[in-house]
């Protein structure tokens, strides 16, 4: 392999790594905030990248789109799912598995 492609490969896995890492701390950051919201409290303070894949966005440019999972829980007792949905750098919505009903939850609520 020539030293030119060595270099462009390195870079494209740093740029994907750091670009992994915006997006897991931002969804982190709003999941966090919507448990505030709503009253409940995120365990374990971590996301987990469930799926990845690449998408459109509104304006026709591509993007990865990326779902986060996290657990909370309302009484301390029992663990919930919940999941943050992202497109590039963009959380489209955050839905919480609570007991009383799904949450759906857009990040403009959490302003």
């Amino acid at each position: 392999m020539s030293p030119l492609i060595v270099t462009i490969l390195i870079a494209l896995i740093a740029w994907f790594w750091s670009n992994n890492m915006r997006a897991r701390e931002k969804a982190l950051a709003l999941s966090a905030k919507a448990c505030q919201t709503t009253g409940l409290q995120l365990l374990d303070q971590t996301v987990a990248l469930s799926r990845i894949g690449v998408g459109r966005e509104a304006n026709g440019r591509l993007s990865l789109q990326r779902v986060y999972n996290f657990e909370f829980t309302r009484d301390g007792q029992h663990r919930r799912q919940g999941k943050v949905a992202m497109q590039g750098l963009t959380v489209k919505a955050i839905h919480l598995d609570h007991p009383d009903g799904p949450i759906i939850m857009q990040p403009d609520q959490l302003t």
